[in-house]
């Protein structure tokens, strides 16, 4: 279990409610730590104003004019709206990185990188099956 799974959060739901609302896809990604193919989402093309929000809970996450092209094959951004995720330290797979996880329901959305553009100099790598893009 990691950090995230461990805290608790304004939004929670039974696993069982947990897989009504998410699809399988979804599910395996936010619940249980995946990670989708890159390339795979339609939100990575997404470049009208808007916000990106949690596919879990409507969470804002991250406004439109902080995404950027990372050539990752994941959408990425520069910055979350303000207290919108949480981080958790993940050494899955051999490795060591921070983990961002939706400040209010827990679900895992990706991880952070300090490799990303100016003024941050930080990628989050987002896994678009966890986000909701709503125009705006």
């Amino acid at each position: 279990m990691d950090d995230s799974q461990a805290l608790r959060f304004p939004v929670e739901y039974s696993e069982e409610e947990w897989r009504r609302r998410l699809s399988p896809e979804q599910y395996r990604v936010m619940r249980c730590h995946g990670t989708e193919p890159p390339g795979s989402c339609g939100l990575l093309a997404e470049k009208r104003p808007g916000t990106f929000r949690c596919a879990g809970c409507g969470n804002p996450l991250f406004a439109s004019s902080g995404k950027f092209e990372s050539g990752t094959g994941w959408p990425s951004f520069d910055r979350p709206v303000p207290g919108a995720i949480g981080l958790s330290l993940d050494t899955s797979h051999g490795m060591i990185r921070e983990e961002v996880h939706c400040a209010r329901c827990g679900s895992h959305l990706g991880h952070v990188f300090p490799d990303g553009p100016p003024p941050t100099g930080l990628r989050y790598c987002i896994n678009g099956v966890a986000l909701e893009f709503v125009p705006g």
